[in-house]
């Protein structure tokens, strides 16, 4: 186990940088509480909208559409992330690697188009939907 002389020795770099950090936190925080605004009052406490008076409440109600398309974006965007990595290293995975990426992109896909028979990416209202069916016969 080594001494105490050596373990400060060793990582004297962290405890400096720690140091530092500490410092000049203390430091912004000082300052910013010394020039700071100290004026309260009703219109201190509202919302700045690039100038516009906010009107009405900040609660929305959003579709659960909205977080489906967040969800597929979020799927696919990690999908793209797979294949760069993949695309990275194709050279040292060889067709083995093709083979797995394949394998993935088909996964993919097939729950792509599960999602679309579905009908989980249409917008479309149930009426609108019905009569495109109709026009469809």
């Amino acid at each position: 186990m080594p001494n105490p002389a050596e373990l400060a020795a060793h990582h004297w770099g962290f405890a400096a940088f720690l140091l530092g950090v500490v410092g000049l936190l203390a430091f912004m925080l000082g300052v910013s509480a010394l020039l700071g605004s100290k004026a309260f009052g009703r219109s201190k406490n509202e919302p700045f909208e690039s100038g516009i008076v906010p009107t009405g409440g900040a609660r929305l109600r959003l579709s659960a559409k909205f977080y489906l398309v967040a969800m597929l974006f979020v799927i696919f965007d990690v999908e793209a992330l797979f294949l760069f990595a993949w695309s990275v290293s194709v050279r040292e995975s060889g067709w083995a690697g093709l083979i797995e990426a394949t394998i993935f992109i088909a996964i993919l896909l097939a729950g792509l188009v599960y999602l679309w028979r579905i009908g989980a990416l249409d917008w479309a209202p149930e009426s609108r939907r019905k009569r495109q069916a109709k026009l469809k016969q």
